[in-house]
C-alpha cells in the first residue's frame, strides 16, 4: 500500500524525515487507517540521545513533524472527497507550530508507532493530535498546527 509521502511531487520529496528522494533520510511512511494516520519506524542506534539506549529527542520531534504534515494532507484529501495521487494538484502542508511533550525515554531498537488524529480542519489550517509509542506506552505526544500551501506556491 503506497504511503502518503509516495504521492508528494518531486519538488517536495527531499525531506530528511520523510522524503522519498533523500538517500540519507529516514523515509517515514504514513498511511491512512480508518480515522487516523499511522506510521511505523524502528530508530537506528546511531540516533542515541543523552539517556543511554534511548532515542535522541530531536529525532522524535522530527518524526512527529513529518507525520503531522502527512496526516494533515490525508485529512484534507478526505474532506475534499479526493484520492491521493489523483490528477489534481497535490495538497501539501507545512508546520505552523509543533508542541512536543516527552513523557518517557524512548527505547532504541523497538518498533515505534506514530498516530495522527484530526482535531480540526478549517480552510487551510489543520490541527493534528500526535502520539508516538509502542504497545500501550506513549513516549511522546504532540499537537501540530499545519498550514496548507497555497495552490500557486
Amino acid at each position: 500500500m503506497p504511503a502518503i509521502q509516495d504521492f508528494y511531487p518531486p519538488e517536495f520529496s527531499h525531506c530528511y524525515g520523510c522524503g522519498t528522494e533523500n538517500s540519507h533520510g529516514h523515509k517515514l511512511k504514513s498511511h491512512l487507517v480508518d480515522d487516523r494516520v499511522e506510521a511505523r519506524v524502528t530508530v537506528d542506534p546511531i540516533y542515541s540521545g543523552g539517556f543511554p539506549k534511548n532515542v535522541y529527542g530531536g529525532l522524535l520531534a522530527s518524526l512527529l513533524d513529518c507525520h503531522g504534515t502527512a496526516s494533515a494532507a490525508a485529512f484534507a484529501y478526505l474532506a475534499k472527497g479526493r484520492q491521493l495521487g489523483d490528477e489534481l494538484q497535490a495538497i501539501r502542508f507545512v508546520t505552523g507550530t509543533l508542541k512536543v511533550v516527552f513523557h518517557k525515554p524512548t527505547p532504541l531498537g523497538v518498533e515505534l508507532i506514530l498516530h495522527g488524529k484530526l482535531q480540526s480542519l478549517e480552510n487551510r489550517k489543520a490541527i493534528i493530535d500526535l502520539s508516538l509509542g509502542a504497545g500501550d506506552i506513549i513516549f511522546v505526544s504532540g499537537e501540530m498546527i499545519a498550514i496548507q500551501l497555497p495552490e500557486d506556491f
